[in-house]
């Protein structure tokens, strides 16, 4: 999960809703209602209206997907004015250490109280160079690439591999309080880079290949983010969501909830270079997404997933599947 939400928020544009049929839905038929299905009780029960609270104890007895997704859902497209964008994430996976060595000499801090109670704390800058957090236990491991660990606190939660095998998953814990400063829009600014021509590999091997100008870059950005450990959740499972419950490989998204419920499916048609269609669940939320047509797409665990959900910047259409009661109370006056 990216970083969460924080701030007030401005004010939303109303949205639009339109019913739609499953026959309208691109691909539909073709999908794996099954496994969709299967995501979709994962957190259902966490949902605690009383229509989905019935659609839950329906999802259980469930015999086909498909069938119980059209008989008890209706699509509805929700739109408020942007043009939808798909983009995609992915779960860090770090070679660590559980103490300090030559090689593994970065620390993954846990968050000190001083920082939950003061807001902004120090910056990146201060926190990494005045010995503030020396001595206090507060490593949680140590990695050996502070790029690596960078972009594994953009992404707010990662796995850490020990040379013995051993996995220690870390997720998101709090933050020192700063804005987020994007270290691409920077060098884009100073013109490294074009525009089209910055990503996470791009941006990584530019700081590796000039190590001092390459420090004071990641510098640029004071916001600082903490772990907390969760290796209570298996190493074969996805990392937690944001509603605390594990994530699925190109079956969970990060949405807005402002418009878009946790917990409830959503039909993605992502066109691109790699199309999409397929029934989705909400399950996740992100300080980038914003908009009723806005999702990122959960694409896995490690380096190879890391470089497909970076050429995810895609149009397309996203449909939630609302309970029938619930999506017509969106049209007042619409008879089913």
């Amino acid at each position: 999960m990216a970083q969460p939400l924080a701030g007030d928020e401005p004010d939303l544009p109303e949205p639009t809703h339109t019913i739609l049929q499953f026959s309208d839905l691109d691909g539909w038929a073709e999908d794996d209602h099954d496994a969709a299905l299967a995501v979709f009780k994962s957190t259902c029960r966490d949902l605690d209206d009383p229509d989905w609270r019935a659609l839950c104890a329906a999802a259980e007895d469930a015999g086909s997907g498909r069938s119980f997704f059209e008989l008890f859902f209706r699509p509805v497209l929700i739109e408020d004015g942007s043009p939808a964008l798909f983009t995609g994430y992915f779960e860090p996976e770090l070679d660590g250490a559980p103490r300090r060595s030559a090689r593994h000499a970065w620390p993954v801090y846990a968050m000190p109280p001083e920082a939950q109670e003061a807001q902004p704390w120090l910056s990146r800058r201060e926190i990494l160079t005045t010995g503030v957090m020396n001595g206090r236990g507060l490593e949680i491991a140590w990695v050996d690439d502070p790029v690596e660990l960078f972009f594994l606190q953009v992404q707010g939660s990662g796995r850490i591999r020990f040379s013995d095998g051993r996995v220690v998953r870390v997720g998101y814990a709090g933050k020192n309080g700063h804005e987020y400063r994007s270290i691409g829009l920077e060098l884009v600014r100073r013109g490294t880079f074009e525009a089209h021509e910055v990503s996470a590999d791009r941006i990584k091997d530019w700081v590796r290949s000039n190590p001092g100008v390459g420090e004071e870059l990641l510098h640029h950005n004071p916001s600082y983010v903490f772990f907390r450990e969760v290796s209570e959740v298996p190493a074969h499972l996805g990392p937690l969501g944001a509603m605390n419950r594990s994530i699925t490989p190109m079956r969970s998204i990060a949405v807005d909830p402002r418009y878009t419920q946790l917990g409830a499916p959503v039909w993605v048609e992502k066109d691109g270079r790699a199309p999409l269609r397929r029934l989705m669940i909400a399950q996740d939320t992100g300080s980038a997404i914003k908009g009723a047509q806005r999702a990122d797409v959960f694409v896995g665990t490690g380096a190879e997933a890391g470089r497909e959900a970076g050429t995810y910047k895609d149009p397309g259409r996203m449909v939630v599947l609302l309970p029938i009661q619930r999506a017509y109370a969106l049209l007042p006056g619409h008879a089913q």
